[in-house]
């Protein structure tokens, strides 16, 4: 038997102790940001399945047009349809959209997670072709920037859809989740739409919209509901390797906290005053309230 003089372990680096930081710092953010957009983004998702599918069960689709005129015109069955699509198939990505991001559930249910994945995929899919139908064959309120801005949208929640499902199937966990995370931030942005909005008409008075969406606001807004979403994502992913910088991480993290404030303010007033309203008048069956802001 051999005795050796105990060496113990080296003492962890400053560097190391702020890389396990900054990792925990950002898990921590990021699950604050998914849970605040889960909620808030389930809620929304509830909305447009209480408004606009009540209006279509009750016959009363020119509901439709109350924020976003021509919405449902009886003379073009083939656009409203596309737009009915988009709409049906929205809400069922915003409710679902967030589980698939739940790790539990991944790990723990994986079979779960693939068909639940196969479903908002596919959700995904045909909201933007709703969308994509309804510009193609009758053209947004807003004219050209609308027109373009939502087509560009459509068809990154297209290449998105794909791209998610294709890596999913070769086994790319890795390219998996970044697309996955990019096809979550374009499918929140409808929702994001409205709370952006809600916010401008609230702070502004609605500077530089118009009920004809064409207002230099509104042009803005054709793409900033969604190009700031994939900003963020791509933040998150690039902060989540490895060989980045903890000041990297903790600023990313600073920016996820940012967001998840401004998503709990706008949630707390879009529920208090028009989605909370229009869900409950859908499960007690009262009349819904035309004027509530929609798509």
């Amino acid at each position: 038997m051999t005795t050796g003089v105990f060496t113990p372990p080296p003492k962890p680096t400053t560097r190391q102790h702020l890389d396990r930081w900054s990792f925990q710092t950002l898990r921590w953010s990021s699950v604050l940001l998914i849970t605040t957009v889960w909620t808030s983004a389930a809620l929304f998702g509830l909305y447009i399945l209480a408004y606009y599918a009540s209006a279509l069960y009750e016959g009363k689709m020119v509901r439709w047009n109350q924020v976003l005129p021509r919405l449902y015109e009886p003379s073009t069955t083939a656009a409203t349809t596309g737009i009915g699509l988009h709409f049906a198939a929205g809400g069922i990505i915003l409710v679902l959209g967030s589980i698939q991001l739940v790790d539990g559930i991944r790990v723990r249910f994986p079979a779960v997670h693939r068909w639940l994945g196969r479903v908002y995929v596919l959700a995904c899919l045909l909201t933007a072709i709703g969308g994509l139908t309804f510009i193609l064959l009758k053209g947004t309120i807003g004219g050209a920037a609308m027109n373009i801005g939502f087509a560009l949208y459509g068809l990154l929640m297209l290449v998105s859809a794909v791209a998610t499902y294709r890596y999913a199937v070769l086994g790319d966990i890795n390219r998996h989740r970044a697309w996955s995370l990019r096809l979550y931030a374009l499918a929140i942005g409808s929702w994001l739409y409205r709370i952006d909005y809600g916010f401008w008409v609230m702070l502004t008075d609605g500077l530089g919209h118009n009920n004809t969406f064409s207002g230099p606001f509104d042009r803005f807004m054709a793409f900033f509901f969604y190009l700031p979403n994939l900003l963020v994502v791509e933040l998150f992913v690039r902060a989540g390797h490895r060989h980045v910088a903890p000041i990297a991480r903790f600023l990313a993290s600073f920016v996820l906290l940012f967001v998840t404030t401004f998503l709990l303010v706008g949630t707390y007033y879009f529920t208090l005053y028009y989605w909370g309203p229009a869900i409950v008048n859908w499960v007690t069956g009262a009349e819904q309230v035309l004027g509530q802001p929609g798509h």
